[in-house]
């Protein structure tokens, strides 16, 4: 399984590659959507983990736009701003049903992306 973490907060997206990666798990990480849809283009992801609210262009705006592109690509989100019941109602909006509160649970990250990918714990 190869994922893509996108999140401003660099901090937290380097130690969550870092300790993925300790559990088998390949992932790239970066602060940007420019970036992300750059990193997309030149390698093959099967789930992008986006934070709601990143700089200039948001986690919905850009799971739009890599879902274009790669649209076998799955996504997760991840938010730390406003009620989970806010969030609820935006992702159902967004047509996704995959979501974590920050800080991020890397058990139930790993969860998710096992549930999400198909693949066997």
């Amino acid at each position: 399984m190869r994922i893509l973490l996108v999140d401003d907060e660099a901090e937290l997206v380097s130690t969550l590659t870092e300790r993925l990666s300790f559990r088998g798990i390949e992932a790239d990480w970066v602060t940007t959507a420019e970036e992300a849809l750059e990193m997309a283009e030149k390698g093959s992801y099967d789930v992008a983990v986006l934070d709601i609210k990143i700089p200039r262009i948001s986690g919905l705006t850009l799971k739009k736009l890599l879902e274009e592109r790669h649209p076998k690509m799955k996504f997760i989100f991840l938010t730390g701003h406003g009620s989970e019941e806010d969030f609820r109602i935006g992702s159902a909006e967004a047509g996704e049903d995959y979501y974590l509160i920050k800080p991020v649970n890397l058990d139930l990250l790993i969860e998710k992306l096992k549930e999400i990918t198909g693949a066997k714990a």
